[in-house]
């Protein structure tokens, strides 16, 4: 006898075969036919649903919430598995955290190799290249290379003596300019102008310029309803391409770096300075690049386990997955490190905030760096009581002048003005900025080539000869080689890409109930868990001419954002023309799921918080999409083999990342959505992409280099894959759309199996269309058609 469901046998394990036959079943399970029931009354073997339907979608918002916040706290308790310390000596203490050191490289985008250093003085007459002098040290305005078409920008400072006490990057906080913070220009008073401070003791200084955090000013309205900053619209871009503003900024730190160490090799100490944004990136620069002999973090240092509340250009993928602020600050040492608790500049958006921390929890993480005695210890300088000090105090700049071998000196009088005549620092903000956006936009641009590289002529590298081939006839190439060489990438694109969640499925407990009827169909509302909080929610469509024992084929169809599953089915939503209830009216069993994109910012923080830890929005909903595969599959009136997606919008999203992981899917169709994803997401020049949207949510760490929507619908060969693309469906462009499918075709072809993939375009907009998509689903899954059927 065929084995029953694990949900049918833990729930009703004491079920009589004739109280199984009443509820409609019988204790054969899969190999029973089915009756399904007239009344009210939850399906058979189920148990019954009382939650009110119009709280489900905002029950799961929330217990997704509650979830990711105990797997964040869990990711981090999880962490100390990368971390085996050997503090036997210096050099195998870095050799114990090269790794961690390497990853944390990698995704903060510190990936591009640096131009050689040259640092190069520049002016004219009006805005010579030395700016200031004083009887101790000039000012000079200055660009050192860093990436191809990326300078830093910025000040330089030499002892006028010729004597250098040390050499130091100072990284002003985003908002701040060279200037203030040399006392050049308005705006801080003299005991906050630490630049100045160390200039007047005998250091030499580089002092790049931090993109701001202001607002971006623009008469264009969809951007201006965004509500940008500079840094947020440098992060988008370059999280997509594998990059990071943050990334950016210890870039120019480090080429400042390599220009000192060029000059002077090991003969003078090597330092980072930074205060509020510009401590972030003076630590992080100082924990991957071990020449830096020692660094002052002012105004950054805390505990990051709620990272996901700070300004969204903070976002680093899957940084609490071995990170906190602790873990940095091992990679610092050996080395010098001084942390102030100093106060910080508030800043608040929808997107995040910025403010001060508590100063008992920069106590607790500072206490949590591991001390090793033969090293120098890391000093905190923080207030009585633990309240922050004023920013770069001179207790704090004293320690770090002292481990550093020099000391801060006494100011002499003398001038300090500035030479420039009608300089403009916004128009260096503005270079600054533009070059980082063009590093971007090329990278957005070279990226087909880069994933061509990387997947399809690797797997099959036979195809970049066969592309230049004259031969107009060509054997078709081994289907199962590609299938197998594609394993890894789909492993890559789940555990990278989309992301999981280290946590065992809960027993599918499945409860449900009847919520509409037809004269020729009824739809029961369906939950089943998934993880403690999160559950899978859905309507199955179940057609009434079902014979018994007959199994039939399954469309999971997929709403769009901001819908609910009954909007696919028998709302009168137009877009989906209620294809839904047309697919069961023709016979097949449907099944409306239920996926989190829903409540707007609600499921934009959800993804935030998943980022922190290595996943995504779509992780949890991979998660459901595998436990209703379960359930269905276990449905002794379903075929488990010939189950299908087909998905708009939000959904069409769905059919490409959620499909191609779950080979349960027998095929998947994707409809208002399809697309070149990188420009969607990452172009500047586009007025359709989503650096112009309120969608932040919508770039995915590194997918530019790695998978775009060609590269998804490979994993789902050998299965049938469908687009459906309407003409004026603002998403995207035809040209676009067709390029990308083109790929997907073409390797299809390459397989032999050209007839498993199509695409319709119809004179419609944003909307399912329904004619050939159809077609498609009653070939390979292998149902008739109404015509057919009579």
């Amino acid at each position: 006898m065929t084995q029953s469901p694990t949900w049918i046998t833990s729930r009703f394990a004491g079920v009589t075969l004739a109280a199984a036959l009443y509820l409609g079943w019988s204790a054969a399970g899969n190999s029973s036919s089915a009756q399904i029931p007239a009344s009210a009354g939850p399906l058979p073997l189920t148990a019954a649903l009382d939650w009110p339907e119009e709280d489900l979608s905002a029950r799961l918002m929330d217990g997704a919430h509650r979830f990711v916040e105990r797997q964040i706290v869990e990711s981090q308790a999880r962490a100390r598995r990368f971390w085996n310390y050997d503090r036997s000596s210096a050099a195998a203490w870095n050799a114990s955290v090269q790794d961690n050191r390497d990853r944390l490289r990698e995704i903060i985008g510190v990936v591009d190799v640096r131009l050689p250093s040259r640092l190069e003085r520049f002016g004219d007459d009006e805005r010579p290249a030395l700016v200031a002098e004083t009887s101790r040290y000039r000012v000079y305005q200055v660009r050192w290379p860093v990436l191809d078409g990326v300078s830093a920008e910025g000040l330089l400072v030499q002892p006028s003596n010729g004597k250098t006490a040390a050499q130091i990057v100072v990284v002003p906080d985003a908002g701040q300019t060279p200037e203030q913070i040399l006392g050049l220009a308005p705006g801080l008073p003299p005991e906050r102008q630490f630049a100045r401070i160390l200039a007047n003791s005998g250091c030499e200084l580089l002092v790049p310029v931090v993109v701001g955090r202001d607002l971006i000013q623009t008469s264009d309205a969809q951007l201006a309803a965004s509500q940008q900053t500079w840094r947020e619209w440098l992060y988008r871009q370059a999280f997509h391409m594998g990059r990071h503003v943050i990334g950016y900024e210890v870039q120019k730190v480090l080429a400042a770096v390599d220009s000192f160490r060029t000059r002077r090799g090991d003969a003078v100490k090597v330092g980072v300075v930074g205060y509020a944004e510009g401590a972030l990136v003076a630590f992080h620069a100082a924990a991957i690049d071990p020449r830096i002999d020692g660094a002052l973090v002012s105004g950054y240092f805390d505990a990051r386990g709620r990272v996901w509340t700070e300004p969204i250009d903070r976002n680093v993928w899957s940084l609490l997955e071995r990170f906190s602020d602790a873990e940095i600050a091992s990679l610092v040492l050996p080395r010098h490190l001084v942390i102030e608790h100093a106060e910080v500049p508030s800043f608040t958006s929808s997107k995040g905030t910025r403010q001060t921390p508590d100063g008992t929890s920069v106590r607790a993480e500072f206490g949590r760096i591991p001390v090793v005695p033969a090293f120098p210890t890391p000093s905190l300088v923080i207030g009585p009581g633990d309240r922050p000090v004023r920013p770069l105090s001179t207790e704090a700049l004293a320690a770090f002048a002292k481990r550093l071998g020099f000391s801060l000196m006494p100011e002499p009088s003398g001038a300090r003005g500035e030479s420039r005549g009608r300089f403009d620092p916004a128009a260096r903000h503005d270079r600054t900025v533009r070059e980082i956006e063009r590093h971007v936009q090329g990278l957005v641009r070279a990226a087909e080539h880069v994933r061509d590289q990387k997947f399809l002529l690797t797997v099959l590298p036979e195809l970049a000869a066969l592309r230049w081939s004259t031969e107009k006839t060509r054997p078709t190439l081994p289907a199962a080689r590609f299938i197998e060489g594609a394993r890894p990438y789909r492993e890559r694109f789940r555990r990278d890409g989309v992301g999981v969640f280290d946590a065992a499925y809960l027993p599918l407990n499945p409860r449900t109930r009847k919520v509409a009827e037809t004269a020729r169909w009824t739809a029961w509302d369906v939950v089943l868990d998934v993880w403690p909080d999160v559950f899978a929610w859905g309507v199955l469509v179940v057609p009434k001419d079902l014979a018994p024992g007959e199994r039939r084929p399954v469309v999971v169809v997929q709403h769009g954002r901001n819908g609910l599953p009954r909007d696919t089915i028998d709302r009168q939503v137009s877009a989906y023309n209620d294809f839904g209830a047309t697919l069961a009216e023709r016979g097949f069993i449907v099944f409306a799921p239920h996926n989190l994109y829903r409540g707007e910012d609600r499921y934009r923080w959800l993804d935030r918080k998943a980022n922190t830890i290595r996943a995504t929005l779509f992780s949890f909903i991979l998660g459901q999409h595998e436990r209703i595969l379960a359930w269905l599959g276990s449905l002794p009136f379903v075929d488990a083999g010939r189950i299908a997606f087909y998905g708009l919008s939000y959904g069409g999203e769905t059919a490409v990342r959620i499909p191609p992981l779950l080979e349960k899917y027998a095929l998947s169709i994707c409809s208002g959505d399809f697309n070149q994803w990188t420009r969607k997401v990452a172009a500047t020049d586009q007025p359709w992409s989503f650096m112009r949207t309120i969608e932040w949510e919508m770039p995915y760490w590194n997918w530019g280099e790695t998978f775009d929507y060609a590269e998804m619908a490979y994993l789902m060969v050998p299965r049938p894959f469908m687009v459906e693309r309407g003409h004026l469906d603002l998403v995207g462009r035809d040209q676009w759309v067709a390029h990308e499918y083109a790929k997907v075709r073409f390797l299809y072809a390459q397989l032999g199996m050209a007839e498993r993939t199509d695409i319709e375009f119809f004179q419609g907009a944003h909307s399912i269309n329904g004619q050939g998509t159809l077609a498609f689903l009653h070939k390979h899954l292998r149902w008739p058609t109404p015509g057919e059927r009579r």
